[in-house]
């Protein structure tokens, strides 16, 4: 399987010229990096060309990196269940300029493009509709960004006098606790509540 993937390694090396970016085989896959308006170039290659065809889209997803001016990565996951081969490509981009869709290639990619922008913000050109698919309406961010609060910006609850859920900015009741994140099967200092007995030897093992 090495051998072959690494076969595929070369040639895809050959055929995209420049366009290949950078290329790696690990845990036998291989995964290359494209820029992102080489998208649909690079894809419909690797589904018709007959020494690769990767005919079946497994995933895109989004990857965050907010240390870098591009902070995204979008990765395609592509199948050949003819070859018994899997590819991995790779684009970075930002919030700012969309990734060319897929959708005329796979039309499947219309459900995981609006899911990478729906949790990352990732913008996909000459996708038909890109809008929301998990969150909810009127959600504010993007959940899967490292910089999104783990509390959310907006909660909501059933107000009774106006008879429908309503939003309200998060309230935090009360402050963090501070934990000391002690593994339980060391034990702790103290004794929990309840349980003061534990200690004393005259009533271990069930003894009264």
């Amino acid at each position: 399987m090495d051998e072959a993937i690494n076969k595929l390694a070369a040639y895809l090396g050959d055929r995209l010229g420049n366009k290949l970016l950078h290329s790696e085989v690990a845990l036998g896959e291989l995964t290359i990096e494209v820029e992102r308006d080489d998208i649909p170039e690079i894809i419909q290659l690797l589904r018709n060309d007959p020494l690769c065809r990767f005919g079946c889209l497994i995933d895109i997803c989004g990857v965050d990196y907010p240390e870098r001016a591009e902070r995204f990565d979008v990765v395609y996951h592509l199948l050949s269940p003819w070859l018994n081969h899997r590819i991995r490509v790779r684009a970075k981009t930002d919030a700012a300029h969309p990734v060319p869709s897929i959708i005329a290639l796979f039309p499947a990619a219309d459900w995981f493009e609006r899911e990478a922008y729906d949790l990352y913000g990732i913008l996909f050109s000459g996708h038909p509709d890109l809008r929301r698919l998990l969150t909810d309406y009127g959600f504010q961010g993007h959940p899967l960004r490292k910089d999104f609060p783990l509390t959310g910006f907006v909660e909501l609850r059933y107000d009774d006098e106006l008879k429908r859920v309503v939003y309200e900015p998060v309230k935090l009741m009360q402050e963090y606790r501070s934990f000391d994140f002690l593994s339980p099967w060391e034990g702790m200092d103290t004794a929990i509540p309840g349980d003061e007995k534990a200690g004393d030897p005259e009533h271990r093992d069930g003894e009264p």
